[in-house]
């Protein structure tokens, strides 16, 4: 066997049903090998090396298995350097392999050459460059084990041309080699029993206390015992937008978003409470703001696997580096009736707040507001075990804020990095991997764009993805910040012809007779379904319309492009500072 089919056949061995792959030079042998193995493993043909790496990501994102993808070298790499970014920032499992030049040619400055090892080495939890063939076998094998193990991350294979040629004799391949990482020990950390009394004495002493939970929580399976604990104890649960679906949305005790777009009671709540129970989150600065003013009046117990992350941004009293799984499975053991902390009162203020400050938008007999169009898809399929992606911006804001996910790995969106172009192939990969499930991309018409060529994927692969495009015409959330911040000054958020400024409206948010582009006939082209409404009184049976339809569709919402997304709280700016209105 050749290097590529090694590479290919450990693959396979490693439980990879799926990879998302775009040929070239330096990659041509791996794909004759995913050729010869197409009946065990599935190779899909992204438009763009980008698209691929979204959607091995929704791979990753909703089974927590490492998701993969494969481009050649030097631009086909390359384009897989921001998906691995997105990958690192929202500790995604994910195997990048990228062809490479034969190696007499590295440091050349070869046709398309590129030192992926180098320009990745920042953004990634590991990275390989294979020198030898025999070393093919064990480097994969670890690959998927750093990839998956402790914090996941994504880890690069760069692989020379001239390693996937190489041959070696049946003898002398062993698939299931032996490894040693003596600097890498994901699998020891646990919470001390002395910890766990710690944490039980806090909650039992609290007044007021919240829990503050992110995407370790579903990363590390752990939601069963969070609902355990919170149920238990009563204490209301705010999410991070990585968070979201770790405890159910619609529950009584949750709060929903907290932080910059969160809701104003999920902000007064932690802004307020004596106690901040952060499980599997980084304090990251749009939940936070302004630092040394956050939750400054209570107590912070961080529970974290990855012991970078405490005290990185915010001290802890109590620090617990541990898997947060094992930590809650302690907690929930050691818990008793006495460590039920009485907070009747707290529950009653925090009920105050939902009704002093719901998430509310005005109202329209005849626009198309986004937050409606929202909670109306929301009505329609919350009984379906949908999965939603998003783009970047403000429907990415809205879909967080007006779609409540019962389940974990139900809502995929790039928060950490906030890659537009996200959300078609993130979606295109779910429908890989759950091809009866109901797969909506709610996405805008800029984020949309960045991906669009994804079309022809989902049409040649036979992926039904429904596309709800929340279309404004504008960079929404930029114009939001032009109109707060920059006395309404336009600045390139307006994406239609720059000699047509009528199409901009006379300030009321009113919509050109023709926008641009022709959505629907991009799809049509793609030979994908598409329709366009601009009434509220078309949309529910656009929606139904959409979700019935036998394969993939697009839905162009025509909506007005001075909506903001509040609550706001501006950057580096504390929850008194929050916009309501």
């Amino acid at each position: 066997m050749n290097g590529a089919d090694i590479l290919v056949e450990m693959l396979i061995r490693m439980g990879t049903e799926y990879i998302f792959a775009y040929p070239g030079g330096c990659s041509m042998p791996l794909h004759q090998a995913l050729r010869a193995q197409r009946d065990r493993i599935r190779t899909i043909l992204p438009r763009h090396e980008q698209g691929g790496s979204f959607a091995a990501q929704a791979i990753a994102r909703t089974t927590g298995r490492a998701g993969v993808c494969m481009a050649t070298s030097g631009p086909g790499a390359t384009n897989l350097v921001t998906g691995i970014a997105d990958a690192k920032l929202d500790s995604v499992p994910l195997i990048a392999i990228t062809g490479q030049v034969p190696q007499k040619f590295i440091g050349t400055d070869a046709f398309q050459e590129t030192p992926m090892v180098e320009v990745c080495r920042s953004i990634t939890k590991h990275h390989y460059l294979i020198t030898d063939v025999r070393d093919v076998a064990r480097i994969v094998k670890e690959a998927f084990y750093i990839a998956t193990t402790g914090r996941p991350g994504p880890v690069l294979i760069d692989v020379p041309k001239d390693v996937q040629q190489a041959i070696l004799t049946m003898d002398e391949i062993d698939f299931d080699p032996a490894f040693d990482l003596p600097g890498y020990q994901p699998d020891v950390r646990k919470a001390a029993p002395e910890q766990i009394s710690q944490v039980l004495a806090a909650v039992r002493r609290s007044k007021r206390p919240m829990l503050y939970v992110g995407g370790g929580c579903i990363i590390s399976e752990s939601t069963e015992e969070l609902r355990e604990f919170a149920l238990r104890t009563g204490i209301p649960v705010a999410m991070t937008v990585m968070g979201l679906g770790a405890f159910p949305g619609e529950h009584e005790q949750s709060v929903h978003m907290l932080g910059m777009h969160g809701t104003a009671y999920a902000n007064y709540a932690v802004e307020s409470s004596d106690l901040l129970l952060a499980f599997g989150v980084r304090f990251d600065d749009r939940v936070t703001g302004k630092l040394e003013e956050f939750a400054k009046h209570g107590k912070i117990v961080h529970i974290d696997v990855d012991p970078s992350e405490i005290h990185k941004n915010k001290e802890a009293h109590i620090p617990v580096n541990a898997d947060l799984k094992k930590a809650l499975v302690a907690l929930n053991a050691a818990m008793t009736d006495a460590d039920i902390p009485d907070i009747t009162e707290w529950t009653a203020q925090i009920a105050e707040w939902k009704k002093m400050y719901p998430l509310s938008y005005r109202d329209s007999d005849t626009e198309i507001l986004q937050q409606a169009a929202i909670e109306e898809l929301y009505r329609q399929t919350k009984d379906l075990d949908t999965y939603i992606t998003v783009g970047v911006g403000q429907h990415q804001m809205w879909a967080a804020q007006f779609y409540k996910f019962a389940k974990p790995r139900r809502w995929l969106s790039s928060s950490g990095l906030g890659t537009m172009g996200f959300g078609l192939p993130a979606a295109m990969g779910v429908q890989t991997q759950f091809p009866d499930a109901l797969v909506i991309d709610i996405d805008g018409d800029g984020s949309f764009q960045m991906n669009i060529q994804e079309l022809a994927t989902l049409k040649c692969e036979n992926l039904p993805v429904k596309t709800f495009l929340l279309n404004n015409q504008h960079l929404g959330m930029v114009t939001q910040w032009e109109d707060r911040f920059m006395d309404g000054r336009r600045a390139h958020t307006y994406l239609g012809p720059v000699d047509k400024p009528e199409a901009l409206g006379d300030g009321d948010g009113s919509q050109p007779e023709e926008t641009y582009p022709n959505f629907v006939k991009i799809a049509e082209g793609y030979g994908i379904k598409g329709r366009q409404v601009r009434t509220k009184a078309e949309l529910p049976a656009a929606i139904t319309e959409m979700i019935n339809h036998d394969g993939p569709y697009l839905l162009d919402v025509l909506c007005v492009y001075q909506e903001h997304v509040l609550p706001m709280i501006p950057t580096g700016a504390t929850v008194r500072d929050m916009i309501l209105e």
